[in-house]
């Protein structure tokens, strides 16, 4: 009975052997390392599954347990049954300075391939990474940079696992061919780091690498940053800009200037336009002269008619004025209403013809009735005012002559002067 579990054992034991033998193991295994950030890696032949399903189980351990018994040993699990190629085993936190054994092994329809291990050491094996970042700033005619620490998976200072980390500085004047231009070799732990002997008002470039000599570490040099550095300002250029202020400024009044006027002018014109009432509606519209009030109307006022009277008066006769007649001749006068020929009548010293200084329109008494008593019947108190500022003009222009009372009839009137 003995004999027959023993067989039935030993047989199950290599057939579970040969399963597993049958299954081939991860190869190619390596840690992909940044600082504190690790990743484990490998490659596997999936042709030798076939249309099955394979995983992957990763676990890690401290190196120095290997030593305990294997009945004691726990093994940390960091990735099971994962169909990736890849396990991170950046939360597992594990020391800096220590070393750890770590083992893969795939997975297919309850069979397991046997465990690939490997030794990992950050403090040897990480890689380092670059600053995290680089600035430039001149001061005056040298250069400062200014560079940033690698950080952690905690973004903490690689600094404070690595304390002897260090930086190596490039600085090249800046060209378009760079073979041709002189790289230069800085070495430096601080963060802050001054170029010296530079050419004021040259563009330089800067690259950055960071380095661990311990392990021989050195991270990729970072993308080129370019400055332009300082130097003694010259004085055209001083000059030039004094200049230009000056331009601006005067610019900037003159247009202020003008804008204001523009202003002004717009408002002046909008509350008071060029175009004013006359005086006499002003007087007429207003309460009083110098009044902007307007004036109201009352319902007794507006039936008023607003107007004067307008009298139209007759063009009056025009006189004719003759010379004086000489001195020996008399002044006639006008005859009474038995002179029925209605002709003057002539008295002189000695003479028996002359004439008499004024005469009538038509040429005769007879002719010259009608008309001038229609004029007068017509307007007589129209141009009564008109006939004697006619007198004034006329005595104006004959100043040394006389004027004789105007003798008047209904039928002429004569004037002798």
């Amino acid at each position: 009975m003995s004999v027959a579990l023993c067989v039935c054992i030993l047989s199950w034991y290599l057939h579970n052997s040969a399963a597993e033998a049958e299954l081939a193991p991860p190869r190619d295994v390596t840690m992909i390392t940044m600082n504190t950030h690790y990743r484990l890696s490998w490659d596997w032949d999936q042709s030798a599954a076939g249309s099955h399903n394979v995983t992957f189980t990763t676990q890690y351990v401290a190196k120095y347990k290997l030593k305990f018994k294997k009945k004691s040993l726990n093994w940390f699990t960091s990735c099971e049954e994962t169909s990736e190629r890849s396990c991170d085993l950046t939360a597992c936190n594990l020391h800096y300075l220590g070393i750890f054994m770590l083992r893969v092994r795939a997975n297919m329809n309850g069979l397991h391939s046997t465990w690939v291990q490997k030794e990992f050491c950050p403090d040897k094996d990480a890689a380092v990474g670059a600053p995290t970042k680089v600035n430039l700033a001149p001061a005056g005619s040298d250069l400062d940079i200014f560079i940033s620490d690698p950080l952690t998976s905690t973004n903490s200072s690689m600094k404070e696992l690595l304390p002897k980390l260090y930086y190596r500085i490039l600085y090249w004047e800046h060209s378009e061919d760079r073979q041709t231009s002189r790289t230069q070799l800085v070495n430096s732990n601080a963060n802050v780091v001054t170029l010296p002997n530079l050419k004021p008002w040259t563009w330089y470039c800067v690259s950055v690498q960071t380095r661990y000599d311990f392990y021989n570490k050195s991270s990729n040099f970072t993308s080129p940053h370019c400055m332009q550095t300082e130097g003694a300002t010259p004085w055209w250029q001083i000059f030039v800009c004094f200049v230009g202020s000056l331009v601006v400024c005067f610019l900037v009044m003159l247009l202020s200037l003008y804008g204001s006027f523009w202003c002004c002018k717009t408002f002046k014109t909008i509350l008071y336009p060029s175009n004013q009432l006359p005086t006499h509606f002003k007087e007429y519209l207003c309460d009083s002269p110098g009044s902007d009030i307007p004036r109201l109307l009352t319902p007794e006022s507006e039936s008023e008619l607003l107007c004067d009277n307008v009298t139209v008066c007759p063009e009056p006769a025009v006189l004719e004025i003759h010379n004086p007649p000489p001195e020996d001749f008399a002044i006639p006068t006008l005859g009474s209403e038995s002179d029925s020929s209605g002709r003057h009548s002539r008295q002189g010293s000695g003479s028996s013809s002359g004439d008499s200084g004024v005469y009538s329109t038509g040429g005769s008494s007879n002719l010259q009735q009608p008309d001038i008593t229609k004029s007068f019947a017509g307007a007589q108190d129209c141009w009564k005012g008109i006939f004697d500022s006619e007198l004034v003009k006329m005595q104006e222009m004959a100043p040394d002559l006389k004027s004789q009372p105007l003798i008047t009839d209904e039928r002429t009137v004569d004037m002798s002067v």
